[in-house]
């Protein structure tokens, strides 16, 4: 119980962020008003000129079409979008949602592989380290916006369509972080250890596998947590340049072709609800990987 009431104190965690939470909502109410004003203004002038202050509000807060639906526009929307309607059905954000989280983690796995695999290499070859490290950096100085469409209609060219193009877009985002924070974490080790190892006679794979990786598993986690949020970017992304039949950024597009904002909200924050789900689990795995390891209490 006292254990409880300190989680929920002020100096706990829940608080805080449902403060801030309030904030943002408070904040969101006024800027709705703000951007609805003028088009409900000219709406009430035609219907009815003397209108209140209230009624102003009520209108801004209610709009079918608005400029920035209100958060109470954007939960109803949610919830007839998700409970109120079966997750087979092509309406359904939940359907959206499992089709940009299958190109997420798919993505999401190789940049991972290719990652660890490129980081081992630059670690143990130092002709990769001062040839490949410069172009895997110069690779993100491409905006993904100009090259997401032309992965897509390549693939397509040659019969490559779904799920895998978006996944590759996902893999060529999230597999940076992997290999700078497994850089890092392989050459973590000082320089003591390192004599250790080799005054033990340890091989060069012996030193890997006993002291490079269990010393890089910290920083490996950090930069998953980024990799997987910017991997969920990267199948978004994907779905966007050719309209896709499936996923949020398909849900997102219609919603702008039709002008319904609200639509486009909900699916802005389903996928953000997506996007903490998943960095929240590989902060799980991580937790129960360095308890194991001994690295965590």
């Amino acid at each position: 119980m006292t254990a409880a009431l300190g989680f929920l104190s002020p100096k706990g965690r829940v608080l805080p962020i449902f403060t801030v939470l309030a904030i943002i909502i408070v904040l969101w109410y006024a800027l709705a008003i703000a951007l609805n004003y003028n088009r409900v203004s000219e709406q009430l002038e035609q219907v009815d000129p003397g209108y209140s202050i209230s009624e102003l509000i009520q209108g801004t807060w209610n709009m079918e079409r608005p400029v920035l639906p209100a958060p109470d526009q954007i939960a109803v929307d949610l919830w007839n979008s998700t409970a109120a309607l079966k997750v087979t059905s092509k309406r359904s954000l939940v359907y959206h949602a499992y089709i940009t989280a299958s190109a997420t983690l798919v993505g999401f796995a190789f940049g991972t592989l290719l990652g660890i695999l490129l980081a081992a290499g630059i670690v143990h070859v130092r002709t990769l380290d001062r040839s490949l490290m410069p172009w895997i950096i110069a690779s993100q100085t491409i905006p993904i916006l100009a090259i997401a469409p032309m992965i897509i209609v390549i693939l397509a060219s040659v019969g490559v369509t779904g799920l895998v193009p978006k996944a590759i877009i996902s893999m060529y985002l999230c597999f940076f972080p992997v290999t700078i924070g497994m850089v890092k974490g392989l050459r973590s080790p000082d320089p003591q250890q390192m004599d250790l190892m080799r005054t033990y006679n340890a091989s060069r794979w012996q030193i890997f596998w006993k002291l490079r990786v269990p010393a890089s598993i910290p920083f490996l986690f950090a930069s998953l947590k980024v990799a997987i949020a910017i991997s969920l970017v990267g199948a978004i992304v994907g779905e966007l340049p050719t309209g896709a039949e499936g996923g949020l950024g398909s849900r997102m597009l219609a919603g702008s072709y039709y002008g319904q904002m609200v639509q486009i909200w909900s699916a802005l924050v389903l996928a953000a609800i997506l996007g903490m789900t998943l960095v929240y689990s590989i902060a799980g795995i991580e937790w129960a990987t360095l308890r194991r390891t001994g690295g965590r209490a």
